[in-house]
């Protein structure tokens, strides 16, 4: 995302042909999309060199590490946090050392700029330097969007990755492509298409992820709200990026799907419960789960059986969970 001013602009000019782009936007023409994304490349700036060096083990408890890897772009990567506790791998491996009274080491290998395409080299790296992962996050697409990748050559990338994890058992929690378009200074009509682009993304990789057997969560709109009630508390100065304070609130979504994939969770706390049905939890059709997992930020969706069967007649099954948030600024 550090080049988002050109990549808006490139975004902008795939949006004057697309057909897309939807009936309430038919009428926009060329000329007042281009000049959209220019006011964007002058609003949002790039302050940022990269983002801080996280690796490293969080939590003073005795005993051996539990190994996290995150892969990603620069929200994964941390850009806008200023210092390297303040990232959501650091925030994770803190929160996860808490709960399980253990140390957590953490290999980020996410990369500003980085889009889908990328997760493959960003993995050989990592493995590199790991010999036993016990879990993954991987959170990218906003390049993808803002880059206009073709989502089914994008979800390839991240479903081909989750793939290989999943054959090296490792567990896999991916954050899918957050809405864009609740970014404030993005403004009317770019913001309509950027949303739109990044429910589809969003959708398509939950998709993905899911069949290749890993867990998703919803990361959609989850800044909205707070952008627009404290923008300087909840995003980074270069009003796009989330802030230390913005971070944690993402942390705190990814890190009861992240704890499950650990069996972090001690005895008589939130685990794989049954669902509950009157927080529209419960098993049915993957893209089902996807669309409605893609418009409510912090919902998680996983793989599911019934009758022992992992697919029906309308393909795969899954199991959408709304955990809710744990806070974990102050940890």
């Amino acid at each position: 995302m550090a080049e988002l001013g050109r990549a808006l602009g490139r975004a902008a000019l795939g949006a004057a042909g697309t057909a897309a782009a939807g009936a309430t936007l038919a009428g926009l023409g060329y000329g007042l999309i281009q000049a959209e994304a220019k006011i964007t490349r002058r609003i949002v700036g790039n302050p940022f060199d990269g983002a801080p060096d996280d690796d490293g083990v969080y939590g003073a408890a005795p005993g051996d590490p539990v190994q996290l890897l995150v892969l990603g772009d620069s929200t994964a990567a941390g850009m806008g946090a200023d210092n390297r506790y303040q990232t959501i791998g650091a925030i994770l491996s803190t929160g996860l050392a808490a709960i399980m009274g253990r140390p957590v080491e953490l290999t980020n290998e996410a990369v500003v700029g980085a889009e889908s395409s990328d997760l493959t080299a960003q993995l050989s790296r990592a493995l590199a330097r790991v010999d036993a992962p016990d879990v993954a996050v991987i959170l990218v697409g906003a390049n993808d969007v803002t880059h206009k990748i073709d989502r089914a050559i994008s979800v390839q990338h991240l479903q081909r990755t989750v793939r290989y994890l999943r054959t090296l058992d490792i567990p896999v929690v991916v954050g899918t492509c957050p809405d864009l378009g609740t970014v404030e200074p993005i403004p009317f009509p770019l913001n309509k298409l950027l949303r739109q682009w990044s429910r589809e993304l969003a959708t398509a990789q939950t998709v993905a992820a899911v069949e290749a057997g890993a867990r998703t969560v919803s990361l959609a709109d989850l800044l909205g709200p707070e952008f627009a009630a404290s923008p300087k508390i909840m995003f980074s100065q270069d009003r796009f990026h989330p802030s230390p304070a913005g971070y944690a609130r993402v942390a705190s979504a990814l890190l009861p799907s992240v704890a499950a994939e650990v069996d972090a969770w001690p005895e008589g706390a939130e685990k794989d419960t049954e669902p509950e049905a009157q927080l529209g939890e419960g098993i049915g059709a993957l893209d089902d789960a996807a669309e409605r997992a893609a418009a409510s930020p912090g919902t998680e969706v996983g793989p599911a059986e019934v009758s022992g069967r992992r697919a029906g007649p309308r393909g795969p099954w899954a199991m959408l969970r709304r955990r809710g948030e744990h806070e974990v600024t102050d940890l």
